[in-house]
């Protein structure tokens, strides 16, 4: 065979693996922006769960029963202000006579099957109420989990006050939800939050700011009864100021909890306290997310019973 066409062949083989090769690379770049495309919640998913949370207070405020069964999970709770939980039978019985006013900046938030709608609006006596909806999606429509409302004080000075105050702190020690949770898991995924969340009261407990701050995602924030809300620095630099103070750190107990996990996203609803006077009961909503394999709380909103 003359120089000149084996000189040809072998260009054509090396063009040819060079061919393959880009086109393994090509199908790789495919498959990893595939992957990613898939890990995030879908194009207008934010816009979809606001438009069924629009269309379940019209229909609250319409005394609608039948459009409003239709966004509810069958899971559904509503907590009032103050503190008295609805299940989805007594909420739907009792819709025609209640009076719900809109809400005002509502804002929804993806994790991916699971989604929340915050919003604020007016108590009837005055005053505000903010609102946390947990949505889910199921069999590929939004239902509504739960409908949680919290009676802010918007006073900056009242974010920092106790849980749980006059507990008597000498002989304090965080069993429960430290070491223990009344609480039967049903799957490796529900086993995951749980542990985070134990190690999360674990570092509240001992007052490490630092360590909290691993388990909780950087846009969250914490609403309570009477309470100004309080952003993620904001509650590390009240672990930090008990730690300086040597001000021991009290958690409720949890007496009760439920718990979904759908995909990266898992919602969590808790009563704790003891209903004595030094750990009154409250209902406590929880939203958890899963980013780069660790599961963090995204927000939690809590109720006192009155």
């Amino acid at each position: 065979m003359p120089a000149a066409d084996r000189l040809a062949i072998r260009y054509s083989k090396r063009t040819l693996r060079q061919l393959i090769t880009l086109g393994f690379l090509v199908v790789g770049v495919l498959v990893a922006v595939g992957v990613e495309l898939k890990a995030q919640p879908a194009p207008g998913e934010a816009a979809l769960v606001l438009a069924a949370d629009q269309n379940l207070g019209d229909a609250m405020r319409a005394g609608d029963r039948s459009a409003a069964r239709k966004l509810l999970a069958l899971q559904f709770t509503f907590v009032g202000e103050n503190g008295a939980v609805h299940q989805r039978h007594q909420f739907l019985g009792e819709l025609k006579n209640a009076s719900y006013a809109a809400p005002t900046d509502a804002k929804a938030a993806v994790y991916g099957t699971v989604a929340i709608v915050t919003a604020t609006r007016k108590a009837a006596p005055g005053g505000d109420v903010f609102m946390l909806h947990m949505w889910a999606k199921q069999k590929g429509a939004w239902r509504i989990l739960t409908m949680q409302d919290v009676g802010i004080d918007p006073s900056p000075e009242t974010a920092n006050e106790p849980d749980v105050p006059g507990v008597n702190a000498a002989s304090y020690e965080c069993k429960n939800p430290c070491q223990t949770i009344p609480y039967r898991v049903r799957s490796p995924a529900e086993q995951e939050v749980i542990n985070t969340f134990q190690t999360l009261s674990r570092a509240a407990a001992d007052r490490d700011a630092t360590e909290w701050g691993k388990h909780v995602a950087d846009e969250f924030m914490h609403y309570r009864s009477d309470r100004a809300p309080i952003s993620k620095s904001g509650r590390m630099a009240v672990i930090e100021e008990q730690k300086v103070h040597k001000i021991p750190a009290i958690l409720s107990t949890i007496q009760t909890m439920r718990l979904w996990v759908f995909g990266d996203g898992a919602a969590m609803i808790t009563t704790d306290g003891t209903g004595e006077t030094s750990e009154p009961l409250l209902h406590t909503a929880r939203i958890w997310v899963k980013r780069n394999g660790q599961w963090l709380m995204a927000i939690s909103a809590r109720t006192f019973i009155k």
